[in-house]
């Protein structure tokens, strides 16, 4: 099973925080010559502002269909890997359509640190082998108003 790294580092500068939820970094299927499910097993966030004490929410949520922002092409971590076959994007600009009430993974930390979350094997998050089908990394505070970071490692299958 080959797997890759995806983030808003990849999509250019990071995505500058307001009080409502903006997309950091999403991965989902595609419709290109095969189409493959993706497990997410590990999530980095934090921010790379300026450090003050401001509360930060990080949200991964089912997204259905895209929106707009930067394609964020994920590394392999296995250099003889094959190239990841789903897409992933960054600092979306438009956001895509999220699932209502479909949050797997919520997370509130101090701006000042970072967080790290690692999936128990067997309980990854999984996305299945189906067009736009996938996650959106997405985060909001309503005192930081700096940019933030985040990190998906995936496996494809």
């Amino acid at each position: 099973m080959a797997k890759y790294a995806t983030g808003n580092d990849l999509g250019g500068s990071g995505q500058a925080m307001t009080n409502t939820y903006k997309t950091l970094v999403a991965a989902f299927a595609s419709s290109g010559t095969a189409v493959r499910r993706g497990k997410i097993y590990d999530i980095l966030i934090g921010t790379n502002g300026t450090p003050a004490d401001n509360y930060m929410e990080f949200d991964l949520s089912q997204q259905t269909a895209d929106g707009t922002a930067t394609t964020a092409t994920p590394v392999k971590l296995d250099q003889a890997d094959a190239a990841y076959l789903g897409v992933s994007k960054a600092n979306y600009t438009a956001e895509g359509t999220i699932t209502a009430t479909s949050s797997v993974f919520y997370v509130g930390i101090n701006q000042r640190a970072s967080y790290r979350w690692v999936a128990a094997p067997g309980s990854e998050i999984v996305y299945p082998a189906t067009n736009l089908a996938g996650y959106a990394l997405r985060a909001r505070s309503g005192g930081y108003t700096g940019t933030s970071t985040g990190k998906l490692l995936i496996e494809e299958q």
